[in-house]
């Protein structure tokens, strides 16, 4: 008998489009002897086609499992996590906690800094705030500044002065009220993908190497000048420390089912900083968390299967737990 899988894409967020590329991706890869899919599109105003899942327990007998593939806003944050939840559907990916504390930059370096994991040097500012110069007065140019909320590299910018900041904290409080600005590092753009729930594991890494200043959106998906390395050429002993940060980061935050984590390498000094965790990768044709793990032994057919599989386990897990006398 098929798995019935809802495979949930678009949303209301800056990134509709590359969840749909990635939804498509998925969709192909999936054996067809093995499920049936049931789409569920979200378009740009957030209206669900051709009818939402309600959050009630038993209100979808014809769902086996769900498997998000919205990246961003009102998807990748918890929300539609929250939702699942209350309807009682096991679902692909990181609980309430793990997706809301990931995607906000800020939250999820104050956890990995409370592990003693490695992040940039940063400052918070909001879009309230009215002096940036004085919010960042120590951190040296150039800064990198991002929306908290916000994924592939959208509303982000290099500033290398005073003039420039301004604009760029202008641009990101665009996405999001709260804006991170953080201490520019020179050196190399590393990823690593991360797959389980109580025992994860990282594959090996991969490098990126941007056409422009830094990895952008354009850079990331409209350009196709990027370059990527997978595996990243690194020394052994690199190689092992990225991923076990890579891990760390994952469990510091109590990630399940899946995730990537960017890393940077310092040019100057060779330390690694982790950079943020994505709970839901892309899964486009250009994307890096399907590559690495293929580099790693799992293709993209197996990759789906075991995140399915990893969803209905810790369905059945939550099972046990009483949420009542």
């Amino acid at each position: 008998m098929k798995l019935r899988v809802a495979v949930l894409f678009g949303g209301r967020s800056g990134e509709h489009e590359v969840s749909i590329n990635s939804a498509q991706a998925i969709m192909q890869r999936m054996d067809p002897a093995k499920y049936e899919i049931i789409e569920y599109i979200i378009d740009k105003e957030g209206r669900w086609k051709p009818r939402p899942i309600l959050p009630e327990p038993g209100a979808h007998p014809e769902i086996d499992v769900v498997f998000p593939v919205l990246h961003g806003t009102f998807g990748e944050d918890g929300t539609v996590q929250g939702l699942l939840e209350l309807a009682d559907l096991p679902y692909v990916g990181a609980g309430v906690l793990a997706s809301s504390v990931s995607m906000d930059k800020e939250m999820m370096k104050r956890v990995s800094m409370e592990r003693m994991l490695p992040v940039v040097d940063y400052v918070t500012v909001t879009r309230e705030n009215p002096d940036v110069a004085e919010a960042c007065a120590r951190l040296p140019f150039p800064m990198f500044v991002k929306p908290a909320n916000l994924g592939s590299s959208v509303g982000i910018s290099k500033a290398h002065d005073l003039k420039e900041l301004e604009a760029a904290v202008a641009l990101a409080a665009q996405y999001d009220r709260k804006i991170v600005v953080e201490r520019g590092i020179a050196g190399r753009e590393l990823e690593c993908a991360v797959l389980g729930n109580e025992a994860p594991m990282a594959s090996l890494p991969c490098e990126i190497l941007p056409s422009r200043e830094f990895y952008d959106y354009e850079d990331k998906y409209l350009l196709d000048r990027a370059q990527t390395k997978v595996p990243a050429d690194l020394p052994p002993e690199k190689t092992e420390e990225v991923r076990r940060l890579a891990v760390e980061c994952y469990r510091a935050v109590e990630c399940e089912g899946m995730a990537r984590v960017d890393f940077l390498l310092e040019a100057a000094t060779g330390r690694i900083y982790i950079n943020e965790i994505n709970t839901i990768p892309g899964f486009t044709s250009i994307s890096m968390y399907p590559k690495m793990w293929e580099h790693s032994g799992i293709s993209f057919s197996a990759l789906i299967d075991r995140l399915i599989e990893l969803a209905l386990d810790r369905h059945q897990r939550k099972k046990s737990t009483r949420f009542a006398r």
